[in-house]
């Protein structure tokens, strides 16, 4: 991750952090805590009236882009090469000209310093998430768990396209640095707004990892319990006597109720 200080030079003072992540090439704003409306860019500024203060990563390459040199310039490829750069990119551009714009006094500096509330903010992030039948089970930085009905998700704005779409539902995965779920990276809904939403549940991240630790087994480990070979252990599920909750080509996993059970049953 890279950090820049998004600093108005005129006034003095620091209007928000703006955070890349290399690896997917993301843009989100991180505005300081009590900024208003006319402090903050013009672009944001309608997020700041609803007290919305992490800005998303659309909006923020948006703001970006109106303060870089544009991709498709008429001269574009002379000044790629004049900065020695082999393709065009957003985050070399910023670094290059600070982000400077005549429409403001804003300056986007590089920084080692995180400041605290971007630290505190990023406690509410998601780490994992797991699309169920009938939710969306969202583990936070903060070892809480939140459940999502599914008719309120469809209810979260710009969510309504994932209701009777169940592949485009079960394609969720937690986005750039936690900030948000992305649905086929073209719908993103935001932490902050699945933490408000979700109802929070009494188990913790740690809870679920002890589970698959002490109740998954692999093949071997099946074998094993069963005193069976992996040809005994095929034939057994080819006759769905017992049944992997997982296959793959390279070994299938079980639960040990499962097989504690198909241990201590009668046709076995």
């Amino acid at each position: 991750m890279k950090y820049f200080d998004i600093f108005d030079s005129e006034n003095g003072y620091s209007v928000g952090t703006l955070i890349y992540f290399e690896r997917e090439k993301v843009f989100i704003t991180e505005l300081v805590s009590g900024l208003d409306e006319w402090s903050a860019p013009l672009l944001f500024a309608s997020y700041v009236k609803r007290g919305i203060l992490t800005i998303p990563r659309d909006v923020s390459l948006a703001w970006i882009r109106e303060r870089i040199i544009p991709s498709n310039r008429q001269n574009i490829n002379q000044i790629l090469k004049n900065h020695k750069l082999k393709e065009y990119s957003e985050i070399k551009f910023l670094e290059i000209s600070e982000g400077k714009c005549s429409q403001d006094s804003l300056i986007i500096k590089k920084t080692e310093v995180i400041p605290e509330y971007v630290k505190k903010r990023m406690q509410s992030n998601i780490s994992d998430v797991l699309v169920s039948d009938d939710s969306l089970l969202v583990f936070f930085k903060d070892d809480t768990l939140r459940k999502i009905p599914q008719e309120k998700l469809y209810k979260i704005d710009g969510a309504g396209k994932l209701q009777n779409n169940r592949s485009l539902l079960e394609s969720g995965k937690a986005g750039a640095g936690g900030y948000y779920v992305t649905f086929n990276n073209s719908i993103d809904i935001p932490a902050a707004e699945l933490y408000k939403t979700g109802i929070k549940l009494p188990l913790k991240k740690s809870d679920f990892i002890n589970f698959v630790c002490k109740n998954i087994l692999d093949t071997s480990e099946v074998c094993s319990m069963l005193e069976c070979s992996r040809q005994n252990l095929n034939y057994l599920i080819n006759k769905d006597l017992l049944k992997p909750i997982k296959e793959n080509v390279k070994g299938n996993l079980y639960q040990k109720g499962d097989v504690e059970h198909f241990s201590h049953s009668p046709i076995k």
